[in-house]
């Protein structure tokens, strides 16, 4: 069974502290927006493998794909 965005979404926030959060996808392609201040002074992939690391497993077998926008909570508000 694969996985809905509301599940992905809830993954991500028990293990990440996000401020906003969405993820929407198909059930196996999904993409979420993440915004976290625990991205502040990371590089973009270690942000990326911040989310990563909150899905575990999942990513290996319930995830196909998973595009991600990563952003401090100033990121996000320049926008």
């Amino acid at each position: 069974m694969f996985p809905t965005p509301e599940e992905v979404k809830s993954y991500i926030g028990e293990q990440l502290p996000c401020s906003h959060l969405e993820v929407e996808g198909d059930g196996q392609h999904f993409y979420a927006t993440i915004v976290s201040s625990a991205f502040a002074g990371k590089r973009l992939v270690q942000r990326h493998q911040m989310v990563y690391a909150a899905l575990g497993d999942r990513m290996k077998a319930e995830i196909h794909a998973l595009s991600i926008k990563a952003f401090t909570p100033d990121e996000f508000a320049a926008q």
